[in-house]
């Protein structure tokens, strides 16, 4: 069976699913022209297996068509935008969960010297997908129907996967951007430390000393990996799962403000209407009726 009618198979209508055992995601969507979609995305590798999406990673878009992928590093705003989607042949992708100190670490092992001569920098990467890892993506779903498979092989053809991506085209791309620097092992702890505590209050300075690294350092190197300042990222951190609450628990705005880490509701909705475009509540009515993305 080919990677679409896998994913196919897995998604009975549009949305998407996820197969923790994978750690991975199953996207369909049928609508394209109207849609937009912005979210919170993990560090994740999206393969598309039909369709055509545009993707915005930071400044740049990408248009990922069938049998391309696009590799985001660590956890990034990203707006999705359909552009070939339909009833009978709809978007079909999957989303690959990838751990950031994972990629360090093979990007460090592949390219111990690093690589000079790559210009292309960016917060998201994305190439065609070769055979190779289109047969490994498609073993890792084979994985589904047997859990013993699911616990001890799929691992290892996640490891083979991210490998097989850092030696393709973007897997230069990716080290040129730090990622066999051994700095960015140290800021990644950082990024993940803002993931998970995102709602407290932070200082730059208390960043850096969890990075063991000088102030200016950590800033600048912050910057290279999410196109943002540490604190423009904790900002879109609390804004997108305040949005999510909202959405999924169905949580007003007040309540999902405070749990986020906002002290004043003004300043809440004033961010989220220059993020989102819309004060809360107009944009989480029009989103309710809307089948959730992400990968």
């Amino acid at each position: 069976m080919n990677l679409a009618k896998q994913i196919y198979s897995h998604t009975p209508y549009d949305g998407t699913f996820c197969q923790d055992a994978l750690n991975c995601k199953f996207g369909r969507h049928s609508k394209s022209g109207d849609d937009c979609v912005k979210t919170f995305c993990e560090s994740s590798l999206l393969i598309v297996a039909q369709g055509l999406k545009n993707i915005t990673v930071g400044q740049r878009t990408y248009q990922v068509g069938k049998s391309q992928m696009i590799l985001i590093p660590v956890a990034l705003p990203v707006v999705f935008h359909s552009v070939q989607a339909s009833q009978s042949e709809p978007f079909l992708n999957i989303g690959i969960k990838l751990n950031p100190q994972k990629i360090s670490e093979l990007a460090l092992r592949l390219y111990p010297q690093g690589i000079n001569d790559v210009q292309d920098n960016g917060t998201g990467f994305m190439t065609n997908c070769d055979v190779n890892i289109i047969n490994a993506v498609n073993r890792l779903t084979m994985c589904l129907s047997n859990p013993k498979e699911a616990q001890h092989i799929a691992p290892l053809i996640l490891d083979e996967i991210v490998t097989r991506v850092l030696l393709s085209p973007i897997g230069r791309q990716i080290v040129q951007s730090g990622f066999a620097d051994s700095n960015t092992k140290q800021v990644i702890k950082a990024i993940l430390w803002l993931v998970k505590n995102y709602s407290q209050p932070v200082k730059v300075a208390n960043l850096a000393k969890l990075a063991y690294m000088s102030e200016s350092l950590f800033y600048r190197s912050f910057k290279v990996i999410t196109a943002m300042t540490p604190l423009q990222y904790q900002k879109s951190l609390r804004l997108y799962e305040a949005r999510r609450l909202m959405i999924a628990e169905c949580m007003d705005a007040v309540t999902a403000s405070r749990l986020v880490g906002y002290m004043s509701e003004s300043q809440f909705s004033r961010d989220y209407r220059r993020l989102f475009g819309n004060p809360p509540k107009k944009d989480v009515l029009k989103l309710r009726a809307q089948p959730l993305y992400s990968f």
